[in-house]
C-alpha cells in the first residue's frame, strides 16, 4: 500500500486552459489570462525506497506507478534509501529466505532508481514538498515496523489511513488484518476500494490500498494515481504513503 506525506506546500503546475489557442486568435483578455497562468515551480518530492522486491524490499510495480504519475504531473523527484543491510534476502521464486545472501538496502534500491539515489540520512524535509513511501515488505523490514501506512500510524497519533478492507473476503484482501494493527497503534482506519485514496487533512497524509488487494495491476495503478491526485487537490497538501 502506498502513502504520501506533504512536507511543505505542493507546487504542481496546472496546464493552461489556453494552450491550444493560436497566437493570432487570442483576445487581450485571453492573453492576460495566459500571462497570469504562467507555470509554477514543480513540486519537489522525496521518494523513499526500502530495497528492490516485494518480499524483502520495495514493491517494484508500486514504485514504478508512483514515478509515472509524478512524471506526468511535472514533479521533481529525488530518490532516497537507507544505507543499511537488509533484514534478510528472500528468494522470490520460492518465497523463502536465502540464508547465504546479504544485501544493502541503498544498493538494491538503486536498481529501481536507475542508479540515481541518495542516502536517506541526507534527506532534509525543508527541501521537499512531499515524501512518498511505496509499499512492499521492505517498508516493514528495513524502514520501521510495518507496511507503509502503518509507518504513519506509528509516528502520528490518531492519523487517518486506509489499507483497503478489514475482512479478507475470500482472499481478495489477504492482508486485511493490518487494519487491526493500525487501530491498535491508536490510528483510525477507513475502508476504501483499491482504486480509491483517503486524505487525512489534519496530518497531511494520503493513503491508498495498492497491493493490499489481490486484483489486476491496472487497478493498483489507478489507486496510486488517485492518491497523487488527492494530494494535489487537497487544501493543505498531504504526505503520500503507498502500498503493501
Amino acid at each position: 500500500m502506498a502513502a504520501v506525506r506533504a512536507l511543505v506546500g505542493s507546487r504542481f503546475a496546472a496546464a493552461s486552459a489556453f494552450a491550444s489557442l493560436s497566437p493570432g486568435g487570442r483576445t487581450p483578455s485571453q492573453r492576460a489570462a495566459i500571462h497570469l497562468s504562467a507555470p509554477q515551480p514543480a513540486a519537489k518530492v522525496a521518494l523513499v525506497l526500502s530495497g528492490c522486491g516485494v518480499y524483502d524490499g520495495t514493491e517494484i510495480h508500486e514504485a514504478s506507478a508512483i514515478l509515472v504519475h509524478l512524471s506526468r504531473g511535472g514533479a521533481e523527484v529525488q530518490i532516497f534509501a537507507p544505507d543499511v543491510p537488509q533484514m534478510h534476502v528472500i528468494d522470490h521464486t520460492k518465497g523463502q529466505p536465502s540464508e547465504s545472501e546479504s544485501r544493502n538496502v541503498l544498493t538494491e534500491s538503486a536498481r529501481i532508481a536507475r542508479g540515481t539515489i541518495t542516502d536517506l540520512a541526507k534527506l532534509n524535509a525543508a527541501n521537499h514538498d512531499a515524501a512518498i513511501f511505496p509499499g512492499g515488505f521492505g517498508a516493514a523490514k528495513n524502514l520501521l515496523c510495518c507496511i507503509a501506512p502503518v509507518l504513519a500510524a506509528k509516528v502520528l497519533r490518531g492519523v487517518e489511513v486506509t489499507v483497503g478492507h478489514e475482512q479478507e473476503e475470500g482472499g481478495k484482501w489477504p492482508y486485511a488484518g493490518t487494519a487491526e494493527a493500525i487501530k491498535a497503534l491508536g490510528a483510525k482506519h477507513f475502508v476504501k476500494e483499491v482504486a480509491e485514496a483517503h486524505v487525512d487533512q489534519k496530518n497531511k497524509v494520503v493513503t491508498t490500498p495498492a497491493f493490499m488487494c489481490h486484483t489486476a495491476l491496472h487497478h493498483i495503478h489507478d489507486g496510486i494515481g488517485a492518491m497523487e491526485e488527492r494530494e494535489i487537490a487537497a487544501p493543505q497538501p498531504p504526505r503520500l504513503t503507498s502500498g503493501e
